[in-house]
């Protein structure tokens, strides 16, 4: 996950905004203590970042949606137009494409061949995300 949160960081910095004081993994502890503990965020232990500056990242970061894709194998009975080669994972069958939110709540579903590759299909995926959702939007 460090690649994807610094990445996330370095695209917010610029003129206008402020030095970057503490260290995203404090950040996401804090998140999984309030999480786990069930506490306000104000009484978030002294040794974590503030409150405030946890709850910002919680708030930006709660906005976002996942993409995921998985190769499955299909009985004999389904029809060989419909399965396709997922030459990575060297199986045969279908793929199934899911885009949910951070709370799980599905947004999308896409079923293809596995042989369609994960580019074209999350394309698709996303357009689906964005015709069904529109207050879903890239950041």
């Amino acid at each position: 996950m460090e690649p994807a949160f610094t990445a996330w960081r370095a695209a917010r910095s610029g003129p206008g905004v402020s030095a970057r004081v503490h260290d995203l993994r404090e950040i996401v502890n804090a998140i999984l203590y309030v999480n786990r503990t069930g506490i306000p965020w104000e009484y978030l232990p002294h040794d974590l970042p503030p409150y405030k500056t946890v709850y910002d990242y919680y708030a930006k970061w709660e906005a976002a949606a996942v993409l995921d894709a998985q190769s499955v194998k299909t009985s004999s009975n389904v029809a060989e137009a419909d399965q396709g080669i997922d030459a990575a994972k060297k199986i045969k069958g279908r793929k199934r494409r899911l885009v949910t939110d951070t709370l799980g709540l599905l947004l999308a579903v896409i079923v293809t061949a596995a042989s369609i590759q994960d580019p074209e299909s999350g394309r698709r995926a996303l357009d689906q995300v964005a015709a069904q959702h529109p207050g879903v939007v890239k950041d």
